[in-house]
This record gives structure tokens, sequence and C-alpha cells, in this order.
């Protein structure tokens, strides 16, 4: 393998660790997209929404968020975000955190309208509050979504260079060492 090859291959293990790490993250977005509920079993928003757990919401995806970002940080700073592969990895996590981020200010916007909301006399603002909740509150789990399938990709990507790294090997194995010429006929020529 020529050391420009071996230069740019993020060693297995950090890859698997990586793998793991991001497959973990990815199932936690997964997850609260799929809880964090807003609209009871008819679809509708409660008279009172709860401004807890929709503060929890905040919360929990404000960690998440600090988790994709803290991620994000100990990658770039490894040596294998200047590698091609870790050059595209380091661009998905990017995403990620700008996405996760999107995610806490929609959760808290959703909470904000849900303590405004019972205050509201007026049904021109209640009815624009009450839509604005709803879209915040999808916003913030399609921010999850999308988080989530940042970080899917940034798996796939190492997974792919795990495949490319064992396809390698089966390609040195194969070669084995050079083999040396074969013995020239005898005598010296001119």
């Amino acid at each position: 393998m020529t050391p420009g090859i071996q230069r740019d291959l993020i060693p297995s293990d950090d890859a698997l660790h990586l793998i793991g790490a991001l497959n973990a993250m990815k199932d936690k977005l997964c997850n609260a997209a799929q809880q964090w509920e807003l609209l009871d079993e008819n679809g509708h928003i409660p008279a009172t929404p709860s401004y807890a757990a929709l503060l929890q919401h905040a919360a929990d995806a404000q960690n998440i968020s600090r988790d994709v970002l803290r991620l994000t940080a100990d990658f770039a700073r490894s040596p294998h975000h200047t590698t091609r592969v870790g050059s595209t990895v380091l661009k998905h996590l990017a995403t990620a955190a700008t996405m996760s981020s999107h995610a806490v200010s929609h959760s808290t916007e959703t909470a904000e309208s849900a303590v405004t909301l019972p205050r509201s006399a007026n049904p021109t603002d209640r009815h624009y509050l009450t839509n604005r909740m709803v879209i915040d509150h999808a916003s913030a789990r399609a921010f999850l979504r999308r988080t989530s399938e940042s970080l899917r990709d940034a798996a796939k990507e190492l997974d792919d260079h795990l495949g490319f790294q064992r396809f390698l090997g089966t390609l040195t194995r194969q070669e084995g060492p050079p083999v040396p010429p074969p013995p020239r006929p005898g005598g010296r020529h001119r």
C-alpha cells in the first residue's frame, strides 16, 4: 500500500468507535422526535398545553445539541478530519450541529407560546399563537430528524471507508511479497 493511501486511512478502531457513537446519538434523536408530542390523540392542541413538558423537550434538545456539538468538536480536533473521508464526515457533523441547534430554538419557542397562550383573550391572537406553537413544535421535531439523518450519513461514510480498508487488505494479502525476478542466463553481455 502506498504511503499516500496509508496516510488517508482512518484507523479501524477509531472509525468503529465513532460509528458506535454516531449510531447511539442517532437513535437518541429518533426517539426524541417520536416521543415529543404536542397534539392530543384527536390531533388537537390541548386547551392548556403543558409548559413543563414542552420546556423539558427544550432541555432535552439542548442536551442532545450539546452532545452533537461535542462530538463534532472532538472530531474536528482529531487528525482524521484532514483525510478525504474525514472532511466529508466533518461536513455531515457540521450540518448535524447546526440542525440540532435549530431544534433547541424551536423547542423553546414552542414552550414560550404555551405560556403565552392561556393569557391571550383575543381569539385572533390565540389562533396565531396556536398555529405558531404547532409550527415551532413540528419544526423542532423536523430538525431532530435532519440531525439524525446527518449523523446517519456520517456513519455510512465511515462504514464505507471501513469496507474500502477491508478491500485494500484483501488486495495486499493477495499480492504478497514481491517475487524476485527470474535468474538471467549466465555470462556477461556487452
